[in-house]
């Protein structure tokens, strides 16, 4: 063989062409592994990693409403609903117009539209009074709430048998009541604006158990504490006056506590 003979050797083509085929590869075996959830946790692990890569956390965040909120109130509630983050993203993602998140805690807003984006407040007994720990749970959820458009609504629940000989309500629904204004006054007292909050009570008539099991028992006098998809600035007025409210300035909030 002379030494002018072209050298043996694989063509670059090659390289590249085995680098694709390795990738494509790879892209078909995760394929056929995501096509059948066996290890929920596992998956949802995955989800989180692809979300986090590719941004998605980063360009929800540029349109939560904070100092610079939009200056028409659709978008503003919209700005602070983004995607849902649901437990059954593998189906999808949610598909309930509302403000949702993670939380199942808070069932229902209205019939036919759930939320979790809110808390519940367990009380003992025929007791209207907040204790440290409730307090608590309020101050992390204040801290949901704070510089948001959208309404709250605070509703009180009371168990269903008869209120004790003395007791100072007139019945269930005042009981009810008094436990709305104890959770909406310390809502207040950490910033939240009383404009935002609704007021509304069940009485005895919602409760979560109907059984005689003492331990569910207790999830029945409650305040159930939660966005709802409607904004302040939409429920004030007419809507010539909304109009010439978004015109002379943005939507009203209050400040995150």
């Amino acid at each position: 063989m002379g030494d002018d003979d072209d050298a043996v050797g694989i063509p670059e083509w090659v390289v590249t062409f085995g680098d694709m085929m390795s990738l494509l590869l790879t892209f078909f075996i995760m394929l056929v592994s995501m096509s059948e959830i066996k290890k929920e946790e596992h998956f949802q692990a995955l989800v989180e990693s692809f979300r986090r890569q590719f941004g998605h956390d980063d360009s929800m965040n540029s349109v939560v409403a904070g100092t610079a909120q939009p200056r028409n109130s659709h978008l503003s509630n919209l700005a602070t609903m983004g995607r849902a983050k649901r437990f059954s993203t593998q189906e999808g993602g949610d598909k309930v117009k509302a403000p949702v998140g993670d939380s199942p805690q808070v069932r229902i807003i209205r019939p036919g539209s759930s939320t979790a984006v809110g808390t519940v407040i367990y009380f003992p007994g025929e007791s209207a009074k907040l204790t440290d720990e409730m307090k608590r749970d309020l101050q992390v959820q204040a801290q949901e709430f704070g510089g948001k458009p959208q309404k709250i609504e605070i509703r009180g629940h009371a168990a269903p048998k008869p209120l004790a000989p003395g007791a100072p309500f007139v019945d269930h629904y005042d009981l009810g009541y008094e436990r709305c204004r104890a959770v909406m006054n310390f809502l207040v007292s950490l910033g939240i604006d009383p404009r935002r909050i609704r007021i509304s009570t069940a009485g005895k008539n919602e409760p979560i158990h109907i059984g005689t099991d003492p331990l569910k028992s207790k999830q029945n006098p409650r305040v159930e504490v939660f966005l709802l998809d409607e904004v302040v600035d939409d429920l004030v007025g007419s809507g010539a006056e909304q109009s010439q409210r978004i015109t002379n300035g943005g939507p009203t909030g209050d400040t995150k506590p």
